[in-house]
């Protein structure tokens, strides 16, 4: 059923996809202009047909998620979260859908000025025509950059520009996107990691303590985690452990 389901929103997209492109092309073949057309303005710019911005939209489309997993604090985020889960040992609670979303709006709020500066100095002059699509991307890759370069680790960040035999660069917005992007992913992981192993700790504190107990009791065939569980509630309740987390992982990321 889930995959008949997917199979029919796939359809449907690309129906509908075909149905409002189809005036587009009976447009272009009526008046004689190919449906994929660049055309050199003479003062340094290019215009591209509809047809072109249609595909070129889908595209951006499909790459979406993993621009959101590998250019945000996403990353970073979701992997914190599973391991606390993992450490209460509440199974799976809160949900996966849960903890994602919570991991969307939380990346939502620490991107909001990276997004705010995207917007106000690159989509809105170009929605004024004031700047060019390719100024515009230019604009909006450089304040992306700027969130990565200073989120990412200096070692990771010379190990790739080494790799790639690129040298020092001068800007943040010198950085390729090939050397920025395996360098912010590896350090989200390392970072990820760290934190996830100061949250883990209280809880195996609470484990071992509990197994013990039992085992000092005669009671070998209690489940220590099963007795552990509320203990470890209590103490994340107690401690509004929610509030703490959430908010230490936002202070752990360097606003542009």
């Amino acid at each position: 059923m889930a995959k008949f389901f997917k199979n029919y929103m796939i359809l449907s997209f690309f129906i509908i996809v075909a149905f409002f492109s189809a005036p587009v092309f009976a447009q272009s073949i009526a008046s004689g202009m190919p449906a994929l057309n660049i055309t050199d303005q003479g003062n340094g710019e290019t215009t591209y047909s509809l047809s072109l911005q249609i595909l070129a939209l889908m595209t951006a489309l499909t790459v979406l998620p993993s621009l959101v997993l590998g250019m945000t604090s996403f990353t970073r985020i979701i992997i914190v979260l599973s391991i606390l889960r993992q450490a209460m040992g509440t199974q799976q609670t809160p949900p996966n859908q849960v903890l994602i979303a919570i991991a969307l709006f939380l990346s939502f709020f620490i991107m909001s000025p990276t997004l705010t500066k995207i917007y106000d100095e690159s989509i809105t002059p170009f929605m004024a025509e004031e700047l060019s699509a390719e100024a515009a991307i230019s604009s909006g890759s450089t304040q992306i950059k700027e969130f990565m370069v200073k989120n990412t680790r200096k070692n990771d960040l010379s190990m790739f520009s080494d790799m790639s035999g690129t040298g020092n660069y001068e800007s943040a917005g010198d950085v390729p996107f090939s050397v920025i992007l395996p360098a912010f992913i590896t350090s989200e992981l390392k970072t990820a990691f760290q934190i996830g192993f100061l949250l883990f700790l209280p809880f195996l504190v609470i484990d071992m303590v509990i197994a013990s107990i039992l085992m000092s009791l005669g009671m070998m065939m209690l489940s220590p985690m099963l007795v552990s569980l509320p203990f470890k509630l209590l103490l994340f309740v107690l401690v509004d452990g929610w509030a703490m987390t959430v908010g230490s992982l936002a202070s752990t990321f360097v606003a542009v």
